[in-house]
């Protein structure tokens, strides 16, 4: 509770305010039964049409401040639940963005959506359902208690038996209800991953032909959290027939009992009817009771999940950063003794001692083999991932100590996995700078060899693109992404195998742009092409996590056994020499 206050806070007013109209609403409850036994009792008995007529007036108006009453809470119970789910929705989906990579592993994009979405949902639902019941339950509870002893003491004890029964059924519902709703809030992780890979990936579906693999597996998703929900709702189903058995069977015995108290005269026909009205009051009450500490297991479940999230230890952040104001100026880059696992307890290290210094506005190409650890070396730049051992130095500053934002500001990078995003060509190009004018956008556009393309369509730097970039080749996502980054005008550029799907012509004018456009940018490029680094200034040798060569492309070429490999797989040996 001490965690979820922080999100009442804010709209304690409203949290106050609901409850107190909802108890206006419960008293009036409480009170319209005594009223209509006194209009029994003292009016219709005595065929007294005045006394009848004012305490008709008097229920009118009873019955206008409970309108009120149960408006004004429903309305203030409404505005603090929905205020409270949107601010813990800002704070989780805040927290998500500050994830660094290793931290976004630990939950699948399913689970994450779900946990934002669907649980969320449950917590706001719960503390509507509080608001709304929390005071009035045990409000109408003591109140008809109170009133049904005033008229017959005797005929209360009706309740010694109706009473554990509910409570019974209750505690058994709050033991049984959490572990089977947090069963169904990870089945539904698991079918939202599914639908998610789904639909992502419905090209490579269609083109394997696995429709009817995908569909079972849906179906298999589907069915799962069916059987965990009807596992879940069976309380549901146990809990109503239950309390309206013990209910009826209440209100049989008070109608059996109180009857004979009226015709032997020991009990007025008007407080026979107002107690059976408490009686069901009380019993209602219990089962508003009962309705809480449902939901309460259900949002309980979910409370645990979103805590996870929130709690979640963000790896990479500029708490501690010394240098936060400093920003790069020349891009000037050294590993010292770099080390990482993926794992912490893992044994096997993706990255081993890694010694390398990269110039300022030099070409150095990396290539290996595939999971050497390209990818996951240049990541450390940016900060994506941090080193385990040794350091990561940018002009001479630990990057540890640049704040989060001027560091990664200063780095463009075209991932391996190129995304696009739905909207315009010029809306995805104002990633890499929001204040970029047209001609800013059709400069760097034509050092990416993506002008021209982009041009041939009618609507130019207008299009559309689907979501993903859907709607443009391989080749041509490569050079808007490449584009993308150069807008930022940045000190590193890092392109990781990006250019893969361009052909050989095209990737040769975009290197020679860049030696011309960018000659203050330190590039990086990590390719699988010779022909990709070839022209480098230093191209670094990976395997397995380990530098093995460094030098020009003649070098290595003489020299490293690797880089041979690599080379003569690639080209003819006879055209080669």
């Amino acid at each position: 509770m001490k965690r979820w206050f922080k999100y009442i806070k804010p709209y304690l007013a409203y949290f106050i305010v609901g409850p107190l109209l909802m108890i206006v609403e419960v008293l009036g409850e409480v009170f319209m039964p005594k009223f209509f036994a006194n209009i029994i009792n003292g009016g219709v008995s005595n065929q007294d049409v005045g006394y009848i007529v004012s305490m008709g007036i008097l229920m009118i108006a009873t019955s206008l401040l409970m309108v009120v009453g149960g408006v004004g809470g429903a309305y203030f119970g409404a505005k603090a639940s929905i205020n409270f789910g949107k601010d813990i929705r800002r704070d989780a989906y805040r927290k998500v963005q500050e994830f660094s990579f290793s931290n976004i592993d630990k939950f699948s994009t399913g689970s994450l959506v779900t946990r934002l979405t669907n649980d969320i949902t449950q917590l706001q639902n719960f503390v509507d359902m509080c608001l709304r019941m929390m005071l009035r339950a045990p409000g109408m509870l003591i109140g008809a208690l109170i009133m049904a002893l005033q008229l017959n003491a005797r005929l209360a004890l009706v309740l010694c038996i109706a009473i554990p029964i509910m409570v019974a059924v209750m505690v058994f519902v709050v033991f049984r209800g959490f572990p089977r709703f947090k069963i169904m809030q990870e089945k539904i992780d698991a079918l939202n991953t599914n639908v998610q890979e789904n639909i992502t990936n419905v090209r490579v579906i269609k083109s394997f032909v696995r429709d009817d693999y995908e569909k079972e597996k849906f179906f298999e998703s589907n069915a799962n959290l069916k059987k965990s929900g009807l596992y879940a709702m069976n309380l549901m189903i146990l809990i109503m027939p239950t309390m309206s058995l013990v209910m009826n069977f209440s209100s049989l015995a008070v109608l059996w009992f109180g009857g004979k108290m009226v015709m032997v005269g020991t009990m007025k026909l008007g407080d026979l009817t107002a107690f059976v009205t408490y009686i069901t009051q009380i019993l209602s009450s219990l089962m508003m009771v009962s309705m809480i500490f449902l939901s309460a297991s259900r949002a309980a479940a979910s409370s645990k999940r979103l805590g996870e999230v929130l709690d979640e230890k963000v790896d990479i952040s500029d708490v501690y950063a010394e240098q936060k104001d400093k920003q790069v100026q020349e891009g000037r880059i050294e590993f010292r003794n770099v080390s990482f696992r993926y794992y912490k307890n893992s044994e096997e290290k993706v990255l081993d001692n890694i010694n390398v210094t990269i110039e300022p506005g030099s070409i150095v190409g990396i290539i290996g083999s595939t999971g050497c650890g390209k990818t996951t070396l240049v990541s450390m730049i940016p900060r994506l991932y941090d080193v385990d051992e040794g350091e990561v130095l940018v002009d001479g500053v630990n990057v540890k100590d640049y704040s989060l934002f001027n560091l990664r500001e200063a780095v463009g990078m075209v991932l391996q996995k190129n995304v696009l995003f739905s909207g315009s060509v010029k809306k995805n190009m104002l990633w890499g700078d929001p204040n970029a004018t047209d001609e800013e956008i059709t400069a760097a556009c034509k050092n990416a060899q993506a002008d021209d393309f982009v041009r041939a369509h009618k609507d130019g730097y207008e299009r559309e693109l689907g979501q993903g970039g859907v709607n443009v080749s391989g080749g041509q996502k490569q050079r808007l992404c490449i584009a993308r980054a150069l807008l930022k005008h940045p000190k590193i550029l890092i392109l990781d195998d990006s250019t893969s799907a361009v052909d050989t012509a095209t990737e040769a004018r975009i290197r020679e742009s860049f030696h011309k456009e960018l000659k203050d940018t330190t590039k990086i490029i990590i390719a699988q092409r010779i022909s990709s680094v070839k022209d480098a200034n230093t191209i670094i040798v990976m395997d397995e996590g380990k530098i093995t060569g460094m030098g020009t492309h003649e070098e290595l070429l003489a020299s490293n056994e690797e880089y041979q490999e690599i080379y003569y797989s690639q080209m003819d040996r006879k055209e080669a020499q």
